[in-house]
Protein backbone atom coordinates (compact mmCIF):
# COMPACT_ATOMS: atom_id res chain seq x y z
CA UNK A 1 0.00 0.00 0.00
CA UNK A 2 1.38 3.41 -0.91
CA UNK A 3 2.05 5.96 1.74
CA UNK A 4 -0.12 9.04 2.17
CA UNK A 5 2.95 11.26 2.61
CA UNK A 6 6.57 11.10 1.49
CA UNK A 7 9.73 12.94 2.49
CA UNK A 8 11.85 14.91 0.02
CA UNK A 9 14.94 17.06 0.47
CA UNK A 10 14.32 20.75 -0.08
CA UNK A 11 16.45 23.89 -0.15
CA UNK A 12 14.89 26.49 2.13
CA UNK A 13 15.49 30.20 1.67
CA UNK A 14 14.16 32.44 4.42
CA UNK A 15 15.08 36.11 4.56
CA UNK A 16 18.36 35.42 2.79
CA UNK A 17 19.29 32.47 5.02
CA UNK A 18 19.77 29.17 3.15
CA UNK A 19 19.37 25.75 4.70
CA UNK A 20 18.70 22.18 3.62
CA UNK A 21 16.07 20.01 5.27
CA UNK A 22 13.51 17.31 4.47
CA UNK A 23 9.93 18.33 3.77
CA UNK A 24 6.75 16.29 4.04
CA UNK A 25 4.81 16.09 0.77
CA UNK A 26 1.48 14.54 -0.09
CA UNK A 27 1.90 11.32 -2.07
CA UNK A 28 0.48 11.16 -5.59
CA UNK A 29 0.24 7.89 -7.51
CA UNK A 30 -1.92 6.60 -10.37
CA UNK A 31 -4.83 4.28 -9.68
CA UNK A 32 -6.20 2.16 -12.51
CA UNK A 33 -9.80 1.11 -12.02
CA UNK A 34 -10.87 -2.05 -13.81
CA UNK A 35 -14.44 -3.23 -14.22
CA UNK A 36 -14.89 -7.01 -14.40
CA UNK A 37 -11.25 -7.28 -15.39
CA UNK A 38 -11.34 -4.64 -18.14
CA UNK A 39 -9.43 -1.34 -17.81
CA UNK A 40 -11.90 1.48 -17.26
CA UNK A 41 -10.20 4.61 -15.93
CA UNK A 42 -6.99 5.96 -14.45
CA UNK A 43 -6.92 8.72 -11.87
CA UNK A 44 -4.08 10.37 -9.97
CA UNK A 45 -4.81 10.03 -6.28
CA UNK A 46 -3.40 9.96 -2.78
CA UNK A 47 -3.14 6.26 -1.78
CA UNK A 48 -5.70 5.16 0.77
CA UNK A 49 -9.43 4.35 0.63
CA UNK A 50 -8.83 2.98 -2.87
CA UNK A 51 -11.79 0.59 -2.75
CA UNK A 52 -14.08 3.42 -1.67
CA UNK A 53 -12.63 5.61 -4.42
CA UNK A 54 -13.38 2.97 -7.05
CA UNK A 55 -16.91 2.42 -5.76
CA UNK A 56 -17.59 6.14 -5.58
CA UNK A 57 -16.30 6.67 -9.10
CA UNK A 58 -18.62 3.98 -10.45
CA UNK A 59 -21.54 5.40 -8.48
CA UNK A 60 -20.95 8.91 -9.82
CA UNK A 61 -20.80 7.52 -13.36
CA UNK A 62 -24.11 5.71 -12.94
CA UNK A 63 -22.70 2.18 -13.16
CA UNK A 64 -23.78 1.19 -9.64
CA UNK A 65 -26.12 2.69 -7.10
CA UNK A 66 -26.46 0.08 -4.37
CA UNK A 67 -24.11 -1.94 -2.15
CA UNK A 68 -25.49 -5.26 -3.43
CA UNK A 69 -24.50 -4.42 -7.02
CA UNK A 70 -20.84 -4.95 -6.17
CA UNK A 71 -19.62 -8.51 -5.73
CA UNK A 72 -16.01 -7.68 -4.86
CA UNK A 73 -13.29 -5.04 -5.04
CA UNK A 74 -9.72 -6.31 -4.94
CA UNK A 75 -6.21 -5.17 -5.70
CA UNK A 76 -4.91 -6.88 -8.82
CA UNK A 77 -2.13 -9.33 -8.05
CA UNK A 78 0.70 -9.28 -10.56
CA UNK A 79 -0.16 -5.80 -11.75
CA UNK A 80 3.25 -5.42 -13.45
CA UNK A 81 4.95 -7.56 -16.08
CA UNK A 82 7.18 -8.92 -13.29
CA UNK A 83 4.13 -10.05 -11.34
CA UNK A 84 4.51 -7.44 -8.61
CA UNK A 85 1.43 -6.09 -6.88
CA UNK A 86 1.79 -2.30 -6.95
CA UNK A 87 -1.49 -1.66 -5.10
CA UNK A 88 -2.19 0.85 -7.87
CA UNK A 89 -4.68 -1.33 -9.78
CA UNK A 90 -8.10 -2.33 -8.43
CA UNK A 91 -10.70 -4.53 -10.08
CA UNK A 92 -14.38 -4.08 -9.33
CA UNK A 93 -16.47 -7.16 -10.05
CA UNK A 94 -20.16 -6.48 -10.44
CA UNK A 95 -22.74 -8.79 -8.91
CA UNK A 96 -24.45 -11.30 -11.21
CA UNK A 97 -27.18 -9.64 -13.25
CA UNK A 98 -25.80 -6.10 -12.96
CA UNK A 99 -25.33 -4.81 -16.51
CA UNK A 100 -21.82 -3.88 -17.59
CA UNK A 101 -21.93 -0.60 -19.53
CA UNK A 102 -20.87 -0.87 -23.15
CA UNK A 103 -19.36 2.60 -23.14
CA UNK A 104 -16.04 4.25 -22.50
CA UNK A 105 -16.27 6.13 -19.22
CA UNK A 106 -14.11 9.20 -18.78
CA UNK A 107 -14.27 11.40 -15.73
CA UNK A 108 -16.68 14.31 -16.24
CA UNK A 109 -17.25 13.47 -19.93
CA UNK A 110 -20.60 12.50 -21.41
CA UNK A 111 -20.48 12.03 -25.17
CA UNK A 112 -23.01 11.38 -27.89
CA UNK A 113 -22.41 10.59 -31.54
CA UNK A 114 -23.97 13.88 -32.55
CA UNK A 115 -22.40 16.56 -30.40
CA UNK A 116 -19.73 15.15 -28.11
CA UNK A 117 -19.35 17.08 -24.87
CA UNK A 118 -21.71 19.99 -24.50
CA UNK A 119 -23.57 21.64 -21.67
CA UNK A 120 -27.03 20.39 -22.61
CA UNK A 121 -25.84 16.79 -23.12
CA UNK A 122 -24.04 16.84 -19.77
CA UNK A 123 -27.06 18.11 -17.86
CA UNK A 124 -29.40 15.64 -19.52
CA UNK A 125 -27.05 12.74 -18.87
CA UNK A 126 -26.87 13.36 -15.12
CA UNK A 127 -30.61 13.95 -14.79
CA UNK A 128 -31.54 10.79 -16.67
CA UNK A 129 -28.91 8.40 -15.26
CA UNK A 130 -29.08 9.09 -11.52
CA UNK A 131 -31.01 6.51 -9.52
CA UNK A 132 -30.91 8.71 -6.43
CA UNK A 133 -32.55 11.97 -7.52
CA UNK A 134 -32.41 14.84 -5.06
CA UNK A 135 -35.68 14.25 -3.24
CA UNK A 136 -35.43 15.21 0.42
CA UNK A 137 -38.92 15.28 1.85
CA UNK A 138 -39.38 17.34 3.87
CA UNK A 139 -36.58 19.50 2.47
CA UNK A 140 -33.38 19.84 4.48
CA UNK A 141 -33.29 23.30 6.08
CA UNK A 142 -29.89 24.85 6.87
CA UNK A 143 -29.31 28.21 8.51
CA UNK A 144 -26.55 30.51 7.25
CA UNK A 145 -25.05 30.39 10.74
CA UNK A 146 -24.73 26.60 10.61
CA UNK A 147 -23.22 26.70 7.11
CA UNK A 148 -20.68 29.33 8.14
CA UNK A 149 -19.36 27.03 10.90
CA UNK A 150 -18.71 24.04 8.61
CA UNK A 151 -15.41 25.11 6.96
CA UNK A 152 -13.68 25.43 10.34
CA UNK A 153 -14.94 21.99 11.34
CA UNK A 154 -13.62 20.55 8.09
CA UNK A 155 -10.26 22.28 8.49
CA UNK A 156 -9.89 20.92 12.02
CA UNK A 157 -10.28 17.38 10.65
CA UNK A 158 -7.65 17.68 7.88
CA UNK A 159 -4.84 15.76 9.55
CA UNK A 160 -2.71 15.20 6.45
CA UNK A 161 -3.16 18.78 5.25
CA UNK A 162 -1.60 19.99 8.48
CA UNK A 163 1.57 18.04 7.59
CA UNK A 164 1.72 18.82 3.86
CA UNK A 165 -0.47 21.82 2.96
CA UNK A 166 -1.21 20.04 -0.31
CA UNK A 167 -4.51 18.19 -0.06
CA UNK A 168 -8.09 18.84 -0.97
CA UNK A 169 -10.80 17.72 1.41
CA UNK A 170 -14.45 16.83 1.27
CA UNK A 171 -16.77 16.25 4.19
CA UNK A 172 -20.29 15.07 4.83
CA UNK A 173 -22.31 16.80 7.53
CA UNK A 174 -25.74 16.07 8.92
CA UNK A 175 -28.42 18.72 8.61
CA UNK A 176 -27.68 19.55 12.26
CA UNK A 177 -24.00 20.21 11.43
CA UNK A 178 -22.54 16.96 12.78
CA UNK A 179 -19.44 15.81 10.92
CA UNK A 180 -20.27 12.39 9.46
CA UNK A 181 -17.17 11.66 7.37
CA UNK A 182 -14.18 13.44 5.88
CA UNK A 183 -11.69 12.38 3.20
CA UNK A 184 -8.56 14.01 1.84
CA UNK A 185 -6.91 13.54 -1.55
CA UNK A 186 -4.65 15.32 -3.97
CA UNK A 187 -7.70 15.48 -6.26
CA UNK A 188 -10.90 17.11 -5.04
CA UNK A 189 -12.99 14.75 -7.16
CA UNK A 190 -11.25 11.76 -5.57
CA UNK A 191 -12.02 13.04 -2.07
CA UNK A 192 -15.72 13.17 -2.96
CA UNK A 193 -15.59 9.72 -4.60
CA UNK A 194 -14.08 8.31 -1.41
CA UNK A 195 -16.95 9.77 0.62
CA UNK A 196 -19.62 8.47 -1.75
CA UNK A 197 -17.92 5.09 -2.13
CA UNK A 198 -17.72 4.61 1.62
CA UNK A 199 -21.40 5.50 1.95
CA UNK A 200 -22.28 3.04 -0.82
CA UNK A 201 -20.34 0.14 0.69
CA UNK A 202 -21.94 0.91 4.07
CA UNK A 203 -25.40 0.82 2.47
CA UNK A 204 -26.11 4.50 3.18
CA UNK A 205 -27.01 5.76 -0.30
CA UNK A 206 -28.85 7.94 -1.06
CA UNK A 207 -27.41 10.63 1.22
CA UNK A 208 -30.69 12.50 1.17
CA UNK A 209 -30.22 14.33 4.50
CA UNK A 210 -26.55 15.27 4.12
CA UNK A 211 -24.56 18.39 3.31
CA UNK A 212 -21.43 18.01 1.18
CA UNK A 213 -18.64 20.54 1.77
CA UNK A 214 -15.59 20.78 -0.50
CA UNK A 215 -12.44 22.73 0.23
CA UNK A 216 -12.05 24.26 -3.24
CA UNK A 217 -14.31 25.34 -6.04
CA UNK A 218 -17.58 23.70 -7.07
CA UNK A 219 -17.09 22.35 -10.58
CA UNK A 220 -19.72 20.64 -12.71
CA UNK A 221 -18.03 17.35 -11.84
CA UNK A 222 -18.52 17.82 -8.10
CA UNK A 223 -22.13 18.90 -8.54
CA UNK A 224 -22.61 15.79 -10.68
CA UNK A 225 -21.27 13.56 -7.91
CA UNK A 226 -23.55 15.18 -5.34
CA UNK A 227 -26.60 14.64 -7.53
CA UNK A 228 -25.69 11.03 -8.32
CA UNK A 229 -25.47 10.31 -4.57
CA UNK A 230 -28.77 12.06 -3.81
CA UNK A 231 -27.08 14.79 -1.74
CA UNK A 232 -29.35 17.85 -1.47
CA UNK A 233 -26.80 20.52 -0.47
CA UNK A 234 -23.33 21.19 -1.90
CA UNK A 235 -21.23 23.98 -0.36
CA UNK A 236 -17.80 25.16 -1.48
CA UNK A 237 -15.37 27.66 -0.03
CA UNK A 238 -14.62 28.95 -3.53
CA UNK A 239 -16.53 29.70 -6.72
CA UNK A 240 -18.85 27.43 -8.69
CA UNK A 241 -18.70 27.08 -12.44
CA UNK A 242 -21.58 28.14 -14.68
CA UNK A 243 -22.35 24.55 -15.65
CA UNK A 244 -22.40 23.50 -11.98
CA UNK A 245 -25.01 26.19 -11.33
CA UNK A 246 -27.03 25.04 -14.34
CA UNK A 247 -26.93 21.44 -13.13
CA UNK A 248 -27.96 22.45 -9.61
CA UNK A 249 -30.93 24.43 -10.93
CA UNK A 250 -31.90 21.56 -13.25
CA UNK A 251 -31.82 18.86 -10.58
CA UNK A 252 -32.95 20.72 -7.45
CA UNK A 253 -29.52 20.74 -5.78
CA UNK A 254 -28.80 23.57 -3.34
CA UNK A 255 -25.45 25.08 -4.37
CA UNK A 256 -23.55 27.45 -2.07
CA UNK A 257 -20.27 29.09 -3.06
CA UNK A 258 -17.74 31.45 -1.51
CA UNK A 259 -18.56 30.05 1.94
CA UNK A 260 -16.20 32.13 4.05
CA UNK A 261 -17.13 33.05 7.57
CA UNK A 262 -20.60 34.58 7.69
CA UNK A 263 -20.54 35.36 3.95
CA UNK A 264 -21.74 33.07 1.16
CA UNK A 265 -23.52 33.09 -2.19
CA UNK A 266 -26.49 30.80 -2.85
CA UNK A 267 -26.66 29.99 -6.56
CA UNK A 268 -29.51 27.46 -6.63
CA UNK A 269 -31.93 25.71 -4.29
CA UNK A 270 -32.36 28.63 -1.94
CA UNK A 271 -35.52 27.05 -0.49
CA UNK A 272 -33.27 24.93 1.75
CA UNK A 273 -31.58 27.98 3.31
CA UNK A 274 -33.45 29.09 6.42
CA UNK A 275 -33.54 32.86 6.09
CA UNK A 276 -36.27 33.71 8.57
CA UNK A 277 -33.85 35.54 10.86
CA UNK A 278 -31.73 37.02 8.07
CA UNK A 279 -32.09 40.54 6.75
CA UNK A 280 -32.06 40.85 2.97
CA UNK A 281 -29.83 43.53 1.55
CA UNK A 282 -29.88 44.56 -2.10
Amino acid sequence: MGRVTERRRTLRIRDGAVSSRPDTLVAEEPLEIRLNGRPLAITMRTPGDDFALAAGFLASEGVIAEKDEVQSIVYCAGATSEGVNTYNVVDVKLAPGVPVPDITLERNVYTTSSCGLCGKASLDAVRTTTRHPVADAPPVRITPELLSALPDRLRASQRVFDRTGGLHAAALFSEEGELLDVREDVGRHNAVDKLVGRALTDGRLPLSRAVLLVSGRASFELAQKAVMAGIPVLAAVSAPSSLAVDLAAETGLTLVGFLRGPSMNVYAGEHRIALEAATSRG
